[in-house]
């Protein structure tokens, strides 16, 4: 367990999403402004460097674009947010506020849930299986994409 979250309505433990995950410690309603998305702050370009995206290897970053200007990297200075997993079934959403990011529940949460938002990641090129691949969703809901790629409009 993390433990920098101790004055925050929720911890830091092993999820069965992914990796390390944010669970509730107590109930939360809707419209609960959580916590930043805290990091370092690059332009786009100095993000790409910092994480190239190799072919056919699976994407893993802390990145979270504010605007094409700016990109937060957490994995420099974040915080517990960087460990909010994605749901294609989510219980909060991320709001940029001011150009920073902020996590708010869009539901009342119990404890012990799990929070996640959706990802809804941007990906330029084709959503092809290979893409997919490298961007898995594994949030078990029964309307899981299995993919953390925003729906193609």
């Amino acid at each position: 367990m993390i433990s920098e979250t101790s004055d925050l309505p929720f911890e830091i433990r092993e999820s069965p999403i992914q990796g390390m995950g944010a669970f509730a410690t107590r109930c939360i309603p809707a419209g609960t402004r959580l916590i930043e998305y805290a990091g370092e702050r690059l332009t786009p370009e100095e993000a790409d460097k910092r994480y190239p995206d190799e072919s056919g290897e699976r994407h893993h970053t802390y990145l979270f674009a504010i605007d094409d200007d700016v990109v937060i990297d957490a994995a420099v200075g974040g915080n517990a947010a960087r460990f909010i997993n994605h749901s294609c079934d989510p219980n909060c959403d991320a709001v940029i506020d001011d150009g920073r990011i902020w996590i708010e529940t869009i539901r009342d949460i119990l404890p012990g849930e799990e929070l996640a938002y959706d990802y809804a990641y941007v990906l330029e090129e084709r959503h092809t299986p290979a893409a997919k691949r490298r961007f898995p969703c594994h949030c078990g809901s029964s309307n899981c994409r299995g993919t953390i790629l925003a729906k193609r409009r």
